[in-house]
């Protein structure tokens, strides 16, 4: 099992939103989606800028939307053509980034928008699903299990997103009620970690009572 330590300084890894003065240097789109200034969008996409183009991060304009949480950005990135399912340069794309920050109505527009829920993402070779059951974020957890995320994807750290409830989680009701939401939706409960572990046996280590209580009432083993 991988020390307490390192596995809670995974989030500490994951995600670079824009710094303040990268955001204080965006000009053109980037600028557009930072602010929110939707208009703006529309005449530069008419104008032929790509609606696609790279900060130095590998962030497209949509990437910046998303972080700052501008909705209004979104939507005419989308109407104007803006590819919505691209990574920057550390693999997530825009339905992670909105999964890691807990922000259901950005999730729910991007999916609306026709973003994928099922992409591989982050250096650890996971999913949106993944990320969003390690935080507990469980009103995520529901939306992406309703838009078709894989339910039992294996990240390179040999976890699924039940594993990561479990093992990142702190045994509480937020992590229970995400574990329920996986569970009930039929993910595989004897996938094991590295180790060998199962969630019920990581579930009993950790003194998760709760959580146990649940998987071996699915018949977890």
């Amino acid at each position: 099992m991988l020390a307490a330590g390192w596995a809670m300084s995974v989030p500490s890894l994951a995600q670079v939103g824009p710094s303040p003065a990268e955001a204080a240097g965006y000009q053109g789109l980037h600028a557009a989606a930072q602010r929110g200034d939707a208009a703006q969008i529309a005449v530069l996409a008419a104008g032929g800028a790509n609606l696609n183009a790279r900060d130095g991060n590998g962030r497209t304009p949509l990437h910046v939307a998303t972080f700052a949480r501008q909705r209004d950005a979104i939507r005419a990135l989308a109407k104007a053509g803006a590819a919505m399912d691209l990574l920057e340069s550390d693999r997530y794309d825009a339905v992670t980034i909105a999964s890691v920050a807990g922000d259901e109505e950005t999730l729910r527009l991007l999916l609306s928008l026709g973003a994928s829920a099922k992409q591989v993402t982050s250096r650890y070779d996971g999913t949106a699903l993944i990320a969003a059951a390690h935080l507990g974020h469980d009103g995520v957890v529901r939306q992406l299990i309703a838009a078709g995320a894989p339910l039992d994807h294996v990240n390179n750290l040999h976890w699924t997103a039940v594993i990561e409830s479990i093992v990142l989680g702190n045994g509480g009701a937020r992590h229970q009620a995400t574990l329920k939401a996986l569970v009930d939706a039929g993910a595989n409960l004897q996938i094991t970690d590295r180790q060998g572990n199962t969630p019920l046996s990581l579930a009993r280590s950790r003194g998760y009572n709760e959580m146990a209580k649940m998987l071996e009432q699915r018949g977890a083993r």
